[in-house]
């Protein structure tokens, strides 16, 4: 009997919607701070200044309303929410939980398991200071590659879905750790001594590298989003 051979099917990226542009524009003026906690603004003055429809733009700003980013007010548009703490105080705590937890199972692992990963850890952060990068945009995005490669070495598929989704939900403040040149040569240092400890199998002492690691950024963002919102709510017009 002749047997027709399946191929799978091509998977393709499809391109971002119109509702995901607005997103990710509104997203990063709230970050950028060009929106600031108690800005008031409308759907059709979004709709102009990006020159879109109404529809992407209230899909767009029901996306950020449940990341607790703005509310609408009653008829009269929308409001941009004060920062919540204690909101990602939990989120960074869930993320140190997966974090250590991953680093342990790292260390108890064979090293061929995760030799590949941890090979291009080591290419990126264990360099000389010359041939460190200075760019605060490409240091933030190696600094989530580097945590988020640790736990999907663990080989917990779930664990790695859920810290993914951790991370992109704090990454509004947590990109602000490398706005000055000594975070981010703490950074590289950091990771340099989380890597070696992993490297030699050492699980406890990775764990607490980790955890001093995580807790310095946390309280440098959020010392640093309480100064930058104080600033650029000092430069507002007046209405």
């Amino acid at each position: 009997m002749h047997t027709t051979r399946r191929f799978p099917a091509k998977t393709t990226t499809s391109p971002p919607s119109r509702a995901d542009e607005v997103y990710e524009q509104l997203k990063r003026d709230i970050a950028d701070f060009r929106l600031v906690p108690g800005d008031r603004f409308s759907e059709h003055e979004v709709c102009n200044r990006l020159a879109v429809s109404r529809t992407p733009v209230r899909q767009a700003l029901y996306r950020l309303q449940q990341e607790g980013l703005v509310e609408v007010m009653f008829r009269s548009g929308w409001r941009v929410l004060p920062f919540d703490f204690d909101k990602f105080d939990q989120l960074y705590d869930l993320r140190m939980v997966l974090e250590t937890t991953a680093v342990q199972r790292l260390c108890q692992q064979d090293v061929a398991t995760s030799a590949t990963l941890l090979q291009e850890l080591k290419e990126r952060w264990l360099v000389p200071m010359g041939e460190r990068s200075n760019d605060a945009t490409t240091v933030a995005a190696w600094d989530e590659a580097f945590h988020e490669t640790l736990v999907q070495a663990a080989g917990n598929p779930e664990m790695a879905r859920v810290h993914h989704e951790v991370t992109e939900r704090i990454r509004i403040i947590r990109r602000l750790d490398f706005l000055k040149q000594v975070r981010i040569d703490a950074t590289y240092d950091e990771h340099a001594k989380i890597l070696r400890a992993i490297i030699a199998r050492k699980g406890d002492r990775a764990d607490l590298l980790l955890r001093a690691h995580i807790q310095a950024s946390q309280v440098e963002v959020r010392k640093i989003t309480l100064h930058q919102v104080f600033m650029a709510q000092q430069i507002a017009p007046v209405a």
